[in-house]
């Protein structure tokens, strides 16, 4: 399921229990009922509500944007740093400049095309990737520069390889949700409350009332939708994440 057909139908069940609530609720209410007198204090209930609600759902946007922000420059990191590494390498002799650039597109395209899937899963990161990278490092390593331009690139390449495997680590520990699961049940019960406030105030049946209700509940469906897409960024948006990694590495991602 998409998400965007996912955020359709939250939108779209929110109103509907809203709007079927009201009718409900309007049809069971007794001929001597005045809507007008609404406790003064519910009203200042109800505006206190949606203001607290609103500060904590503002904090969630904002925590969750930053985490998907840093999780794309670490993937940004992590691909710049191994095409770097594939570049610099143009010095060294052909066999060991054709092994090593193998084995970086080997880590590339298992960690684009399997890995991620279990990274998706929130399974973390797989041995075999962590294999892959070591295999990177390790052909680096070993190699023994003939000439001065030679030595200082392989140093150059030890940097870099250090800077993906600090981006991979990253990665690993940035896998699982952003929010933990005492803060969505804070969301999800604000939200609630939120919107039974709304029948707190006596809401009529009249279109515009209903309109305002239904518009109401579906903004809040809205945000905390978001508030899940941004939640886990390596699991929800993971075609955007590996764009870098598909830039550099065209024939590995391709």
């Amino acid at each position: 399921m998409s998400d965007w057909l996912m955020l359709t139908l939250a939108m779209a069940a929110s109103i509907s229990v809203v709007l079927l609530i009201a009718v409900i609720r309007h049809r069971r209410i007794s001929d001597d009922f005045d809507p007008d007198q609404t406790p003064d204090v519910i009203e200042y209930m109800t505006m206190m509500i949606g203001v607290v609600y609103a500060i904590v759902l503002g904090l969630a946007i904002a925590g969750v944007w930053e985490a998907k922000n840093a999780a794309e420059d670490t993937v940004k990191r992590e691909a710049y740093a191994l095409h770097e590494v594939s570049e610099r390498v143009a010095v060294w002799p052909q066999g060991a400049r054709t092994e090593l650039r193998t084995a970086v597109n080997a880590y590339v395209d298992y960690a684009v095309h399997k890995e991620w899937g279990v990274l998706k899963d929130g399974d973390g990161l797989t041995a075999r990737g962590d294999a892959l990278l070591a295999d990177v490092r390790g052909q680096v390593g070993s190699y023994e520069p003939k000439t001065d331009a030679e030595n200082r690139v392989a140093f150059a390449l030890a940097d870099q390889v250090a800077v993906a495997e600090e981006a991979r680590n990253d990665r690993s520990l940035g896998s699982g949700p952003t929010l933990p699961a005492l803060v969505w049940f804070g969301l999800i019960a604000g939200g609630v409350t939120a919107i039974g406030m709304v029948f707190a105030l006596q809401i009529q049946r009249s279109p515009r009332e209903l309109i305002l209700a239904g518009l109401h509940s579906a903004l809040l469906a809205f945000l905390l939708f978001l508030v899940w897409l941004l939640d886990s960024p390596y699991a929800h948006d993971s075609a955007g994440m590996t764009e870098p990694f598909a830039l550099l590495f065209p024939t590995s991602s391709g």
